[in-house]
């Protein structure tokens, strides 16, 4: 099966089994079997999706951007984790859901779409949170219409040359505010039930990055515009921290200063943006990082 899944576009024959010998590996280096590095409850998404039960989060190996900065670039770039087949998938599901969780939290789950597709062949009693980078394609989002209750996309770059350097993303900004718009268009205004917890809709999420504050301020600018009031939610991440190869960029290898955090979100604050979330400067700490142990695969 040629992998066109995601923009990237590669076109390649990828192998069924990360050990399978035949295919070629795409941008991923990954198969199509899911490979997952920890499955659990997380309590560290945002308030409408952690609630008091947690998030039932699955982390998935491998990614199909590269970001040099990655908090989770052991799994993300590293491919650390398992393997797994699409029953073992399912059952884990289950398992989580058994313990009470709010949702299924699919974190980074782009490049194994054909395995996820099978695993959710019948509808889950709990909300299924899609929970990627923003670099979506749009054909392939549509086919997880319906199987898909909530949307959890990144809106990283609203500049392609910050995309390409530090990403590996050609025309980010274009693909994946496109992404979002098909997101939306799938579930409408978000819905939360009596006690907050969300059941649909979309969460847009955007870290700030040290020194890029106009980057930031001009995805404020697009969400603003193209939503109103009661549409999407929106979260300013004060969660920056350098990780993976942070350290080869010397503008990168550094938190971000209160003070500009202070300046975008006082921007945030300005735009009329009405839903959703800002971060404490304690939210840029290493302990929020997951361990990426194998629990709960």
């Amino acid at each position: 099966m040629l992998c066109y899944v995601c923009p990237h576009r590669c076109g390649v024959d990828r192998p069924e089994s990360i050990n399978d010998t035949d295919g070629m590996f795409g941008c991923c280096g990954v198969g199509i079997l899911p490979e997952v590095s920890r499955a659990g409850i997380h309590m560290w998404e945002e308030p409408c999706l952690s609630g008091t039960k947690g998030a039932g989060t699955v982390f998935f190996t491998g990614c199909n951007l590269h970001c040099c900065y990655c908090q989770n670039y052991e799994i993300s770039c590293l491919n650390k984790g398992k393997e797994i087949s699409v029953a073992r998938l399912k059952e884990i599901y289950h398992e989580l859901i058994d313990k009470g969780v709010h949702n299924i939290d699919l974190v980074t789950p782009t490049h194994f779409a054909y395995s996820i597709l099978q695993s959710l062949d019948e509808k889950l009693p709990v909300p299924v949170v899609y929970n990627s980078s923003g670099f979506e394609a749009t054909d392939t989002l549509l086919k997880f219409e319906g199987k898909v209750q909530i949307w959890l996309p990144d809106l990283k770059y609203s500049d392609d040359t910050l995309a390409l350097k530090y990403s590996n993303a050609y025309d980010y900004w274009n693909i994946s505010r496109k992404a979002i718009l098909e997101m939306f268009r799938q579930v409408g205004p978000y819905r939360l039930d009596a006690d907050g917890i969300m059941q649909s809709g979309v969460i847009i999420r955007h870290l700030v990055l040290p020194g890029y504050l106009e980057n930031t301020k001009r995805v404020i600018d697009w969400v603003a515009q193209t939503f109103k009031p009661g549409d999407v939610m929106f979260s300013l991440m004060h969660q920056y921290v350098p990780c993976g190869r942070a350290n080869e960029y010397p503008e990168l290898n550094r938190k971000v200063t209160p003070e500009e955090y202070k300046e975008v979100e006082d921007y945030l604050f300005d735009s009329g943006i009405e839903d959703g979330f800002v971060q404490e400067e304690e939210s840029a700490c290493g302990e929020f990082i997951p361990c990426f142990d194998g629990t709960g695969v």
